[in-house]
């Protein structure tokens, strides 16, 4: 199959969303933890975590830029400089998606999705108690 960007572009919205989401095969889901300078916790599922060195260590990721919608995580990161990044498996992996509704600023996705906030060693941002690999 060859789309040219104007027949992606006129495609109807489903369709669309499925061949642009899918076109880079598949991607690792992610759980992007934070909290706001309020102390607002925030978790949202990532699929652009990656691996960027070993040595040094290093990890990315990528969100989409701001426009109509608010980006608590990118806000979040951007103040206090701090986020966890959480390994989805199979038991979590339902409230894991959930976490990609739109909740107002000052909800907490851990709250609503069935998650649980764990802090460890003098980090700010919460890690996802559920996830085994933090």
């Amino acid at each position: 199959m060859v789309l040219t960007k104007s027949e992606i572009q006129n495609l109807d919205k489903v369709r669309r969303l499925n061949i642009v989401n899918s076109i880079t095969g598949i991607k690792p889901g992610n759980l992007v933890a934070t909290k706001s300078i309020d102390g607002v916790t925030n978790v949202a599922i990532m699929s652009s975590v990656v691996h960027l060195s070993s040595n040094p260590a290093l990890i990315g990721f990528i969100t989409r830029p701001h426009g109509d919608y608010r980006r608590d995580t990118f806000n979040n990161i951007m103040e206090t400089k701090c986020f966890t990044i959480n390994h989805i498996h199979k038991n979590i992996i339902e409230n894991a998606h959930f976490t990609s509704a739109k909740f107002e600023q000052a909800i907490s996705e851990f709250d609503f999705c069935g998650l649980t906030e764990e802090y460890l060693e003098n980090q700010n941002a919460p890690f996802v108690k559920e996830s085994f690999i933090k």
